[in-house]
Formats: C-alpha cells, structure tokens, sequence
C-alpha cells in the first residue's frame, strides 16, 4: 500500500508510532466534530482512482434522486408538518457500489485492514468490522455540475469518506455541529438553522486524496451545488462496531436501485 497511501506521514500501518496522531484525531473529533487525513493518498495514486472512477460514473452508476428532510422520514413525531426543521431539499448523485469497486483503487484502501484499525482506535472503539453487504460496503458518489447533497443527519454514528476529486467550484462540504445531541433533538434549533439563521455554518475546504471522519449522526452536514466543468468524486468507507451488517433488499433497492450483487 505504500504507492498509494503516504505512510511515512501517516504511519497507520505501525500502531506502536501513532499515539501522537491518534491524540491529535481525538482532539479534532471533540473540538470539530471532525478531522482530516490531508494527502492520506498519494497525489499519484488519487488521479490514478480518478481516471478510474470516472468512466464507470459515466457509464454503470445509478442515479439517485429525491426530496427529503434532514431526517429521512416524512413524519417525525411530536412536529408538525410544516415545522421548519422538516423542511424538504432536492438531492442527486450517480452511485457506484461495493461490487462495482473490488478491482479499483478505491477497493484496495476500504480493504486495508490497518485503516479500520486506525479509525476504531480514534473514535474510541475496541474494532471496526468492514460491512457485510456487497453493495453498500463502500460506495462513490458522482455529483454532475448542478447538483448537490442537500441537507442530512447520517444513520451512523460516524462517516469516513476520501475525496477522489474536487469540483471546480462549489461541491463544498458544509455542516454544522452541536445543534443536536443524542440525549437532545433540538429540532427548535434544527429548525431555526435550516430557515436561515445559519452564524454555526461552517466549511470543511478538503483536498483530492484527503480522508475525513465526522460525527455524522449529529452533524448536520451538505455538499453544496457542484458547479464548473468537473464532477465531485468521493468514495464512502462503511466501517461498523459489530460483524454482518446488511442492508435490508427494500434499503438497497432505494440507495442503488436493485438488491442483489452483479455476477
């Protein structure tokens, strides 16, 4: 893995050196809700995964499209529907999934049991378990010029991306942390964010070959219109506490439009 990950600046693979970094994540983590491995891959390597993403994007992935809330749901219990923290956004993205991803580059890093080591260890739990399901194990996400990942709170506690490709411009990863807890929905404060009193808004400006883990459970968080000529790539690592999480078929019929791996 050392053509593709800098493993002299991110000693990964050498738990007995990685007290200092591991602190330093931590650290990020209570004070951000997030942290940044910036050029965890090699420049060569992520246009290396760029020049291979990109045409399969293009040519096998599926296009997800949907109006939704930041909770997923069309009812949430005790608000009205017209409340504003239920207010509904537009989202698109042409998805690659796990099965579409063994023989890439992309395949090999979520594969690498070091890393999952690594993020286990920052985030304070005793392992990390790749994800059973073939499909949604680790996916890319495409976002065309015009479209964007509106906002949303993750079902997982935490969400490790990599970027493989920055847009032009826009394409930005936007959030907001501390407007909910697990012991407080806040969805007053949820609501007054959403309508525009938005002072806790906040940019992640991430690099191509940057890995990011963030609290996505209670963070609220966006990539905002993608615009230029350029596609943002990013790759999702699907990483849980526990062995064999699946996806039901109905999840993966909505997320990926069929439930079963490709031949």
């Amino acid at each position: 893995m050392r053509d593709i990950l800098d493993l002299e600046r991110y000693p990964i693979d050498q738990p007995d050196r990685l007290e200092p970094l591991i602190k330093h994540c931590r650290a990020e983590l209570a004070r951000n809700g997030m942290y940044n491995l910036d050029g965890l891959v090699r420049p060569e390597a992520i246009a290396r995964a760029a020049a291979q993403i990109a045409p399969m994007t293009k040519a096998d992935s599926y296009t997800h499209e949907r109006r939704h809330n930041v909770y997923f749901r069309e009812r949430v219990e005790g608000l009205a529907p017209d409340h504003p923290a239920l207010a509904r956004f537009q989202t698109v993205n042409h998805t690659l999934c796990g099965d579409q991803l063994s023989d890439t580059i992309v395949g090999r890093i979520y594969e690498y049991a070091p890393l999952a080591e690594f993020i286990a260890r920052t985030i304070g739990v005793p392992r990390l378990y790749l994800m059973d399901d073939p499909l949604a194990r680790v996916n890319v996400m495409e976002y065309r010029p015009g479209e964007a990942l509106n906002w949303h709170f993750d079902r997982s506690r935490y969400t490790t991306t990599l970027l493989i490709q920055a847009a032009e411009s826009g394409g930005e990863f936007e959030y907001a942390s501390g407007l909910r807890s697990d012991a407080d929905e806040n969805y007053e404060g949820v609501g007054r964010f959403l309508a525009g009193e938005n002072d806790a808004l906040r940019i992640n400006p991430l690099q191509s070959g940057t890995l990011n883990v963030f609290a996505g459970r209670n963070t609220l968080h966006r990539v905002s219109t993608v615009q230029g000529g350029r596609s943002r790539l990013v790759a999702v690592f699907s990483y849980y506490d526990r062995p064999g999480v699946q996806f039901s078929n109905e999840e993966r019929r909505g997320f990926y439009g069929r439930a079963e791996a490709l031949a």
